[in-house]
């Protein structure tokens, strides 16, 4: 799964509280006479706790109970995408476009969804929904960058990574993304100036530091490289990992391979 593009887990609830009391739940998990609002409040908590397996039990309860509303569909789908079920999450997020044609989030989370299985185009199709409508939409900028960048046009993700950064001031992900798309088209210069602005504001930014450390390194710096990386590595221990910088973080592949390279003590 991408948990670098961006989606959005529903926070308000769904329309028309039922205010009578159910008996019959189809989780063991749980309890009888639940109203549908206690069930949405139990199942959004085990959701943003990581809770996935709990979690997907109570939406599935909710749907049987309010098998019209988009708003349960669409926080099911994407716990299903975050239990590995690309497949599933883009059924949820269809049908809560079905019931609700108008709203972002299910086009925004079913292009996640479609990430996951490569699905580039299907993926592009869903942010620019969004961006037809709403064409300062930082996470549909970002998220369609992302696809730029699987498709190998950093010139465009690098150019929408900007737009993101620009749209939502503070959003320093699209910031260090940018950089490292300028990083990939060997615009160094500006890429390490992005670089240190970002550390210098966000000292725990390990995106930024592990980018900084290998750039470094390419360009001979090795004790300031070196330096970075110890607070990276502290910070974050995926970015040892060349498959998650790939395919979760979605790196380019230059510096993907130099940071790589300094990991394994090799000559730039």
């Amino acid at each position: 799964m991408s948990f670098y593009s961006y989606s959005k887990i529903f926070i308000k609830y769904f329309f028309g509280i039922i205010l009578f009391l159910f008996c019959i739940f189809s989780s063991g998990e749980v309890s009888a006479l639940q109203p549908p609002q206690l069930l949405f409040e139990k199942a959004l908590l085990a959701s943003k706790e990581g809770d996935f397996e709990q979690a997907l039990r109570l939406w599935d309860d909710l749907i049987e109970l309010l098998p019209n509303d988009a708003v349960v569909w669409s926080n099911r789908g994407n716990v299903r995408l975050a239990l590995g079920d690309p497949d599933g999450a883009i059924v949820d997020q269809t049908k809560a476009m079905e019931l609700m044609p108008q709203e972002l989030d299910p086009h925004l989370n079913r292009g996640i969804a479609e990430e996951v299985l490569h699905l580039w185009e299907e993926a592009e199709s869903d942010y620019q929904w969004i961006l037809e409508r709403f064409p300062n939409n930082s996470s549909a900028l970002y998220n369609l960058a992302n696809v730029r960048g699987s498709q190998g046009n950093w010139k465009q993700a690098e150019l929408l990574f900007k737009e993101a950064s620009l749209a939502r001031p503070g959003f320093a992900m699209a910031r260090s993304s940018k950089a490292l798309a300028d990083y990939q088209l060997g615009e160094l210069q500006e890429a390490e100036s992005e670089l240190r602005m970002l550390i210098r504001r966000y000292p725990m930014m390990a995106d930024a530091r592990a980018a900084l450390s290998a750039l470094l390194w390419l360009q001979g710096f090795s004790g300031e490289a070196e330096s970075n990386w110890v607070a990276a590595s502290g910070l974050d221990i995926r970015y040892r990992q060349q498959d998650w910088l790939q395919d979760v973080r979605r790196w380019p592949p230059k510096p993907t391979k130099d940071l790589m390279a300094f990991l394994a003590l090799e000559s730039p």
